[in-house]
């Protein structure tokens, strides 16, 4: 048995370093975090001096158990997660497990960390251990406090003011917030009207070229200089009244550096756009390709290359690209990113002579593959020389300033390290497509000279309207966090996963939508707990995070001023009415619920009433001022198919369609909590005649009152008759209240209908509307139907279809649980057996050592 223990975070980590340590170490992973705080109240103590509770994972107990029975064979433990503070908790936290059952007595206790999977790297960190990082473990023991404070302490605030909402972050609030405010921007944008004027020339020699109006009497214009078709006409005219030649040439040349190596969020931003992956995504693969020794650590601000990996890099650019594309020295990087800590090295290969297509890739993923490629290129054209472009302007006129045309062309004389890479950018960035320069700086133009004419070929008026902010994308939202110091590159997939899993946000398009229920919770937290979710707060609460993992900060004297101000807040918001609460919201989202303003607000239904924001259960909705008497609501989003008007139509009472035909019972619309349906009432026959019911209340309470005053047990109570309940039937999706008749309405009634007799059993399979929605029924067992079906005519081929693929998943779904009851009953003695040899051989050994003795 090993006398050497190592302990990582996960099993193929743990695969990649056995090969590299030898028989004289043994491997065992964690499986990520063994502990966390204890998911309720009470688990952060601050007036213990922020003690915690800390309990094991749900999955936990095995693997810290395999640890345990190895520590206890093992002479040296080699704690050895990832380099970072993650890693840093994790090996504290199996520290503690050990030390509470003090199996750590007499047993060295070693922290190795590197950056990267090889064998080099491995076996040099081997030789340089360390001690446990105690300044660097205080951050991480801070930032979880501060995480559960906020949660547990803000979380039941929104639970008991805004009903519906589900919980709020120290981070994730403030992404919201971004996200929110962006939506806000938009709406209120007011699209403007301008227009560029183009001419289409030759130059003396015929060549054809383009260029744009810059100059016009005398004045240089601005994007909105030109706001209508008429002062365009204006500018068209002067320009064809014109004997064009060139004035000016401007050469210059220009070089363009290549980007910096990856660091955590610029890679989470390229992979989004240049391989559409998210940011879960990314880090997921990331994480797979790190652990099996292809790419150094994946969390990191660093921008810096190791020594090796430039002289590595430079040999390859050398061979495979030539002398040319490499520069005299190596490129030095520094972050741009607020925060940034730079304590590791830049993400990139960890062999850059594996050349993707060329090296035979050893990756079955085609992500991994991908992703791969894409930090390779980047890292190599790091280190490659600039992109060297020839611009040159033209300038255009009569020999006056008031006519200017200019244009604008760039070559590219040496393409350098765009050779092998490019960054891009978001292609909705926001900018419109007439700004100068936006499209023609890679143009190339025709030779000319200055005072040669040029011949005016066409002139082109081309209308724009400004366009509004985009909506953030995932690459967008981890550029705007990271720029502002908001939270940490690491945790970005996490936090715009919780977003969506809230239902806060959607994506649309691959962009960031706003849902109502976030928007209310931005709003509320924005106007109760603003210093909370301030950009400029959570980017300082992060430096003083840093500065506690830097030493120079005591974690527990940070968290106590946090509390005091933080607890202080909580409690106020406490006493705060739900009257309070929905003036506050109704105020700052009226422009967003009621566009046009106060028209809008009038209520449809009784028409005296205002409409404004109301909470309920299940969360925010649209009420009338003079409830109760007006029951008019609406949800904040109206589905599709339905009219404010169609629902204001149902709101205080319901919409006769007529009766049917041959019994007179009268059928109706009705708008109920779950939606607009259609009802019939009960036969006028099948009506309860109380009269009986009523003569034997009366003689009930008299042998009652009697039985009282002898001291008897009273006698039982009469029963009443049951009334017979209508037969109501909700309208299908897609089915507007407008083209409900009666027809439709006693047909949806009649529901659910005879569809056919099934060919192989002779039942009869019918279709109906259920709480899950339409369905076909046959022997007892349901069939869901599309949405894009109808109920109503779906015919007997596709109803048996439908039931027998219904038939085959049970199937299949049976026999899987079956063969994983068969799995477990094979493997389960084997685990006996297993457990009861292991004492077995204990017993034979520990006498043999007695004896010896």
């Amino acid at each position: 048995m090993s006398n050497n223990l190592v302990i990582v975070e996960s099993p193929a980590k743990a695969k990649t370093i056995g090969k590299y340590l030898g028989p004289d170490y043994e491997v065992l992973a964690s499986f990520g975090h063994v502990r966390d705080l204890v998911n309720k109240d009470g688990s952060v103590l601050p007036e213990d001096s922020f003690a915690m509770k800390w309990e094991l994972g749900e999955r936990s107990a095995k693997h810290v158990n395999d640890i345990k029975r190895a520590v206890k064979k093992a002479g040296a433990i080699w704690l050895a997660p990832d380099p970072d503070r993650e890693g840093e908790a994790i090996a504290w936290h199996v520290r503690e497990i050990l030390n509470d059952d003090r199996l750590l007595e007499g047993k060295q206790v070693h922290r190795v960390t590197f950056n990267e999977i090889t064998k080099t790297a491995v076996q040099e960190a081997f030789r340089h251990a360390r001690g446990l990082d105690q300044p660097l473990i205080e951050a991480y023991l801070a930032r979880r406090a501060l995480d559960y404070l906020v949660g547990f302490n803000l979380s039941p605030v929104l639970w008991r003011k805004l009903p519906g909402s589900k919980s709020a972050g120290r981070v994730q609030s403030v992404a919201l917030r971004l996200i929110c405010e962006r939506e806000a921007e938009i709406e209120i944008f007011k699209a403007q009207e301008y227009w560029s004027i183009e001419a289409r020339l030759h130059t003396a020699d015929g060549a054809p070229f383009t260029a744009r109006l810059t100059h016009l009497a005398g004045n240089k214009l601005d994007k909105l200089d030109i706001g209508s078709e008429h002062a365009a006409q204006i500018a068209v005219e002067r320009i064809r009244g014109k004997a064009l030649s060139v004035q000016k040439i401007e050469k210059k040349q220009v070089r363009r550096n290549p980007p910096a190596p990856f660091i955590t969020s610029s890679l989470q931003m390229e992979a989004s756009r240049k391989l559409g992956m998210s940011a879960s995504q990314t880090m997921r693969t990331a994480q797979s390709l790190y652990e099996a020794g292809f790419i150094t650590y994946m969390r990191t601000d660093g921008t810096t290359l190791s020594n090796e990996a430039v002289a590595q890099a430079r040999s390859v650019i050398k061979s495979e690209y030539g002398g040319a594309y490499l520069p005299d020295a190596p490129r030095l990087y520094k972050s741009k990113a607020k925060n940034a800590q730079e304590a590791h090295e830049a993400i990139r290969p960890t062999d850059l002579s594996k050349i993707p297509g060329k090296s035979g890739s050893p990756m079955k993923d085609e992500k991994e593959r991908r992703l791969y490629e894409l930090i390779w290129k980047r890292t190599m054209a790091s280190q490659m020389e600039n992109a060297v472009m020839d611009q040159m302007k033209v300038d255009i006129s009569d020999g006056t300033d008031d006519v200017i045309l200019r244009a604008n062309g760039s070559v590219v004389t040496f393409d350098g390290f765009l050779t092998l890479y490019q960054e891009s950018t978001d292609k909705d960035d926001g900018k419109d497509p007439s700004d100068e320069d936006t499209d023609d700086k890679d143009r190339r133009l025709p030779p000319m000279n200055e005072g040669e004419n040029s011949k005016l070929a066409e002139v082109i008026p081309d209308q724009h309207f400004t366009q509004p902010p985009p909506r953030y994308s995932e690459a967008s939202l981890v550029k705007a966090m990271e720029e502002m110091g908001i939270g940490r590159p690491s945790t970005y997939a996490s936090i715009m996963q919780v977003l969506r899993d809230r239902n806060y946000v959607e994506m649309q398009s691959r962009r960031f939508v706003p849902q109502d229920r976030g928007r209310v919770v931005t709003t509320f937290l924005t106007n109760f707990f603003t210093k909370y979710v301030d950009y400029d707060f959570t980017a300082n609460l992060e430096e003083e995070l840093d500065a506690i993992a830097g030493g120079h900060v005591d974690w527990k004297e940070a968290l106590r001023l946090f509390w005091i101000d933080f607890k202080a807040a909580v409690d106020e918001a406490k006493g705060l009415t739900i009257t309070d609460v929905i003036n506050h919201l109704d105020e700052e989202l009226g422009p967003h619920f009621f566009p046009e303003g106060g028209e809008s607000r009038k209520c449809q239904a009784c028409g005296s009433g205002r409409l404004g924001l109301k909470l309920g259960k299940f969360g925010a909705f649209i009420g009338c001022s003079n409830y109760p008497e007006c029951k008019f609501t609406k949800p904040l989003v109206v589905p599709d198919g339905e009219e404010d008007g169609e629902l204001a139509a149902l709101a205080n009472e319901p919409k006769e369609l007529g009766t049917e035909p041959g019994t007179g019972r009268t059928v109706s619309l009705r708008r109920g909590p779950y939606g607009p349906y259609v009802q019939i009432d009960p036969a006028p026959e099948e009506a309860v005649d109380y009269t009986e019911y009523d003569a034997a209340i009366k003689i009930w309470e008299e042998a009652k009152a009697a039985a009282k005053a002898e001291g008897k047990k009273a006698p039982k109570k009469p029963t009443k008759p049951k009334a017979p309940k209508p037969k109501r039937q909700g309208l299908p999706a897609g089915v507007s209240v407008a083209d409900v008749t009666l027809e439709k309405a006693l047909s949806l009634l009649a529901l659910p209908r005879d569809v056919g007799e099934h060919p192989e059993t002779g039942k009869m399979i019918k279709a109906g509307i259920g709480r899950f929605g339409p369905f076909v029924q046959h022997d007892g067992k349901f069939a869901s139907i599309p949405k894009d079906e109808d109920v109503m005519t779906i015919g007997m081929n596709r109803a048996v279809d439908l039931i027998a693929k219904k038939m085959e998943r049970d199937a299949a779904k049976a026999t899987k649980a079956a063969t994983g009851k068969d799995d477990k009953k094979n493997k389960a003695p084997a685990k006996k057996k297993a457990a009861k040899k292991k004492p077995a051989a204990k017993k034979k050994t520990t006498p043999k050592k007695k004896k010896s003795a």
